[in-house]
């Protein structure tokens, strides 16, 4: 079981936005599958780091044009969860 919410959160995404949210509100933003929706993606949080999810928030991030010289493509886009603990509950992984 553990197989699947591994696949549906990706990796953790650390910015300093994110770094505030978690500070002020206790929220943590992860990179999730496109097809994950909020059911899934609070029971794996819950599963994998032993906290209780109060809310959770999505977004799709949609593919940003670059260009690098002559050459031009686009950033990939991806699906991101905001999810907030319970205010006694902390995810170690995140250095904060």
């Amino acid at each position: 079981m553990n197989e699947k919410f591994y696949e549906i959160i990706k990796e953790p995404i650390i910015t300093q936005k994110s770094d505030e949210l978690i500070r002020k509100f206790n929220r943590y933003t992860f990179k999730v599958a496109d097809n994950a929706n909020k059911v899934e993606i609070r029971n794996a949080v819950e599963a994998l780091f032993k906290v209780t999810v109060v809310s959770v928030h999505t977004l799709n991030v949609v593919p940003k044009p670059k260009r690098k010289g002559k050459y031009e493509g686009f950033k990939s886009g991806y699906k991101k969860a905001i999810v907030e603990l319970d205010k006694n509950d902390k995810i170690t992984a995140f250095s904060v």
